[in-house]
């Protein structure tokens, strides 16, 4: 395996800080429920909401998607393997992800949280990859970095598990 760097650890820590400013102004005097989607997106997450100032009144949450499909079918059926525990109605909420790609898990989780009656739901991604878009209505509000292609892996993103303590963001060339 090959691995060419994409995003250092310096442009992903800038941005993070830019990504939090924004949300910060965003979200002044405000509350929001930011929504950690694992594994994948933890560690931006973590350095995320660390970059998001107390004017904010900020409450953490996780989820975790499993997707299971069959050799017929292109989508799968998604189910929540681990879910939120505070209540979101009437409340902002930013879902965190690590990598935007088709479209279809923020797509599925954007739909299950509306049904609980938040005020707000937007879309924070370390990376809004578009090769694989399948999902058009599904906007990013928050992006990162825009890549158009490559499989990727580091700050949390994984190949089997593998690879998620990189500090950059490496492109993975299979052998």
């Amino acid at each position: 395996m090959e691995f060419q760097e994409i995003f250092s650890d310096q442009e992903i820590g800038s941005r993070v800080r830019e990504l939090g400013r924004k949300i910060s102004e965003d979200y002044r005097g405000d509350s929001v429920v930011a929504v950690c989607v694992l594994k994948g997106a933890f560690v931006f997450f973590s350095d995320l909401v660390r970059h998001i100032d107390d004017q904010v009144d900020l409450q953490v949450d996780f989820v975790r998607l499993a997707s299971y499909s069959d050799q017929t079918s292109r989508s799968g059926r998604m189910v929540f393997s681990k879910d939120m525990e505070i209540d979101i109605k009437d409340r902002n909420v930013l879902i965190i992800e690590d990598i935007v790609d088709t479209g279809h898990s923020m797509q599925y989780l954007r739909k299950v949280l509306a049904a609980r009656g938040p005020k707000s739901i937007r879309i924070a991604a370390m990376v809004d990859k578009t090769e694989r878009r399948e999902v058009h209505d599904v906007t990013v509000d928050y992006p990162g970095f825009a890549l158009s292609e490559g499989f990727i892996v580091g700050y949390g993103l994984d190949y089997a598990e593998r690879y998620r303590n990189r500090a950059g963001i490496f492109d993975l060339k299979m052998d």
